[in-house]
């Protein structure tokens, strides 16, 4: 199995001084970057609805084997809570096509507030809407979602039950595509000063996450891993640590700071 890991967004001023060098143009953070990790979770997209000027950009500044996953906006997911207009899904699929032959899949990131028995119905309508063209996960923060039904509606679509490291929600490890999508979330009140420190030690965590991966390595074709910074304080640090204990070699630039 390919497996993919990396940090969830990277535009994270914190980093200068331990991951990108001090007084770096903010500009300069995703080539950078894109020379220590192959792979990154664009976490803007989530937050603004991007415009093709950006995916260029993303494409153009990254290696020819570098590798992105996408958050839908949250006009989509959390504001229209999967009800909005299908213009908002066309227009975000057409932003995203300079970048298509570099995206592992696009993430769909549901609010905690949004239960199976509001959601179901509205992802049904919702996916004859999807643009063939992309993989999509999607990662549920409600207990209410893991059903039989929920997931035999993924596997029929091959969308990826994104499997989240949350402390308010354990995640199940249902496998429902031809892919596996991780997430290291934490929780955003646990690290919200400073992205450099690291308040607490995962490893063993990590560890037994890495198992989990190792079991069911021969059902799909790739994984993902995406580590944020609130999950153990210092996103790269998290990644590198991921990859050690399962036995990948620490992915940094000179200098860098990688162990935990």
């Amino acid at each position: 199995m390919k497996l993919y890991v990396g940090c969830s967004g990277w535009h994270y001023a914190d980093w200068e001084g331990q991951f990108y060098p001090r007084g770096m143009d903010p500009q300069d953070y995703l080539p950078w970057y894109s020379k220590a990790f192959d792979y990154v979770e664009a976490d803007a997209s989530f937050h603004t609805m991007p415009d093709r000027f950006t995916t260029i950009g993303w494409n153009k500044f990254t290696p020819d084997n570098f590798r992105f996953t996408a958050k839908f906006p949250r006009v989509i997911t959390h504001d229209n809570r999967l009800g909005g207009p299908p213009s908002d899904l066309e227009t975000f699929f057409e932003m995203m096509k300079p970048l298509k032959d570099k995206l592992l899949a696009l993430l769909i990131q549901l609010p905690s507030s949004l239960k199976a028995k509001e959601g179901m119905e509205k992802l049904k309508k919702m996916i004859p809407l999807f643009d063939r063209d992309f993989r999509y996960a999607i990662e549920v923060r409600d207990e209410s979602w893991f059903n039989k039904d929920f997931y035999k509606l993924l596997s029929s679509n091959n969308i990826c039950l994104t499997w989240s490291v949350l402390e308010a929600i354990h995640s199940t490890t249902e496998v429902t595509a031809d892919f596996i999508y991780l997430r290291f979330v934490g929780e955003r009140r646990a690290v919200e000063r400073d992205a450099r420190s690291i308040p607490k030690n995962r490893t063993p965590e990590m560890k037994a996450w890495g198992a989990r991966l190792k079991m069911v390595e021969n059902k799909v074709n790739f994984g993902v891993v995406a580590a944020s910074n609130h999950y153990a304080g210092f996103g790269p640090s998290t990644a590198n640590g991921f990859r050690k204990t399962i036995g990948l070699k620490a992915s940094a630039r000179e200098g860098m700071k990688v162990d935990q």
